[in-house]
């Protein structure tokens, strides 16, 4: 049974158990719960602070996890990213003053800089004579308080920094999102290949669509342009001899376009369905 990290709080935590469940694990956060066991799939799950989770993973106490980038590279963690996942996006921007003459990045690196990424905003302006304030949050007021000149912070819409009297400058010293994350000796471990397949199934399922239809013999090389799928699409004749059905896999943003290419060509009873995991 191997050991599996889970963000216990924050924006990852509620995508990260959505995406579990959906890929058929049985996992539930209940209140004080520190840990679940799915025995069915081989995994124990442990709901640990996003930012411990790397240290966990990289010294091998935990077998993968699933946590923030930003949280890997502070944490400077051995542990390997398996796979990128589409939640937990985010960017990390210094702010100054609205009033300050600040105008680039350069021109705060020898200020007193509030952060609670010491290790991402040091690597990023490598100025040895940079004065950092670490903070474990509410890094917006530290400016207000006299604490630092300036911050960088994690930044969603920015209306934190704009209620404190922060305005962001210059672009983002790091994107981040959430990925899995394993030991650089448990990658290859059955169960951890097992629950990188199927999240990148689920990935794969919600980037696609089945689009199915009916076309007569003279349009069917045409609609099949439309539709290729991932290596051909499905063809199959119809009792009619003068019809096929044909299926295939569309990208999810372009589904609602094929259906009405294939409409107007001459295609009939063309429907759309949800694809729920998926392998290519």
């Amino acid at each position: 049974m191997i050991k599996v990290a889970i963000p216990n709080k924050g924006v990852l935590s509620e995508p990260a158990l959505d995406l579990l469940k959906a890929c058929g694990y049985k996992v539930s956060k209940v209140i004080k719960t520190l840990s679940s066991v799915d025995a069915a799939n081989g995994i124990e799950f442990y709901f640990l602070r996003p930012g411990d989770i790397p240290m966990y993973v990289g010294k091998g106490i935990i077998d993968a996890g699933i946590t923030g980038v930003d949280f890997c590279v502070e944490a400077q963690s051995p542990a390997i990213k398996i796979l990128d996942l589409p939640f937990g996006g985010s960017k990390h921007c210094a702010a100054v003053p609205e009033q300050s003459s600040y105008q680039k990045l350069s021109d705060i690196e020898n200020l007193r800089i509030a952060t609670s990424f010491p290790g991402i905003v040091s690597n990023y302006f490598k100025n040895p004579k940079m004065e950092l304030v670490v903070l474990e949050g509410a890094v917006e007021i530290s400016v207000g308080l006299d604490v630092a000149d300036a911050v960088v912070d994690v930044v969603d819409t920015g209306t934190t920094l704009k209620q404190a009297g922060l305005r962001i400058l210059g672009d983002p010293l790091f994107l981040s999102n959430a990925a899995l994350f394993a030991h650089p000796n448990r990658g290859e471990y059955p169960e951890v290949r097992t629950l990188a397949r199927r999240i990148e199934g689920k990935l794969v399922a919600m980037s696609y669509k089945m689009v199915e239809y009916d076309v007569p013999s003279e349009l069917l090389e045409k609609a099949c342009s439309i539709t290729p799928g991932i290596e051909s699409p499905t063809v199959a004749p119809l009792q009619n001899k003068n019809w096929y059905s044909v299926k295939a896999m569309v990208k999810s943003e372009e589904s609602n376009s094929i259906m009405d290419k294939l409409q107007d060509i001459g295609c009939k009873g063309v429907l759309l369905f949800n694809i729920e995991s998926a392998r290519v």
